[in-house]
C-alpha cells in the first residue's frame, strides 16, 4: 500500500475510501460513496456502469458496515438492489427485531474487525431507535462469537483483503488477533 495512507493529512473516512477504491473499483466495478439519507447498495444499470455502495451521510461506521454487507454478498446477491435482503425500517416489533439481529451478526462482526483495522471505535447497532430498544445481550454475544470465529477461521476473501489494506494504511498490527476483541467492548 502506498505510504501516503499513513499520512495524518487524510481523515479516516478519506483513507478508507481511497483504500476501497484502489482495491475494488476496477476489478469489481464498485464505488463507495457517502451522502445517502439511508444506506443503499445499487447494482450497475449496465455492464459498463459501476455498482454503488452508498453509506449514510459521511459516517465512517456506516461506510464500514455497508462494505461488510458487500463483502458477504455473493455474485448473485450483488446483482440485486440492497442484495435482495429483507429489511424492515426503524420501528420494528420484537419479532422483526429478532429477525434483524439474526441477519446482522456477520456484517457487524466484519464491521468490528474493519473498525479495529482503521482505529475506529465500534458500536453494536440495533438500528431500531423508534422503539428505544438497544441491542440485545444475545445479539452482542453472537457478534462477539462471530468476530472470534473470523479471527480463528479467517475472513471472506474481499473482507480479508480490505482488512489487511486498512491495517497497513492505519499502521495496525494483527487486526485479526482475538486479543483485540474483548466481550466487554460491546456493552
Amino acid at each position: 500500500m502506498p505510504e501516503k495512507f499513513i499520512s495524518l493529512d487524510n481523515s479516516r473516512l478519506e483513507t478508507v475510501l481511497e483504500v476501497f477504491h484502489l482495491l475494488f473499483e476496477t476489478p469489481y466495478r464498485t464505488l463507495l460513496s457517502g451522502g445517502g439519507a439511508e444506506p443503499l447498495y445499487r447494482p450497475a444499470a449496465s455492464s459498463e456502469g459501476f455498482h454503488r455502495i452508498i453509506f449514510t451521510r459521511d459516517y465512517l461506521s456506516s461506510a464500514l458496515h455497508e462494505v461488510a454487507h458487500w463483502c458477504l454478498a455473493g455474485p448473485q446477491r450483488r446483482k440485486q438492489e440492497d442484495y435482495g435482503y429483507w429489511y424492515a425500517p426503524d420501528g420494528r416489533d420484537a419479532v422483526q427485531q429478532q429477525r434483524f439481529e439474526a441477519v446482522e451478526v456477520k456484517p457487524q462482526a466484519l464491521e468490528r474487525i474493519f473498525a479495529a483495522a482503521c482505529r475506529q471505535p465500534f458500536r453494536v447497532s440495533a438500528d431500531n431507535l423508534q422503539e428505544g430498544n438497544g441491542a440485545s445481550v444475545a445479539f452482542k454475544a453472537a457478534i462477539h462469537t462471530q468476530t472470534l470465529e473470523y479471527c480463528k477461521d479467517g475472513l471472506p476473501p474481499r473482507a480479508a483483503e480490505l482488512t489487511q489494506a486498512l491495517a497497513r494504511a492505519f499502521d495496525v498490527t494483527a487486526p485479526c488477533d482475538p486479543t483485540h476483541y474483548a466481550r466487554e467492548q460491546l456493552d
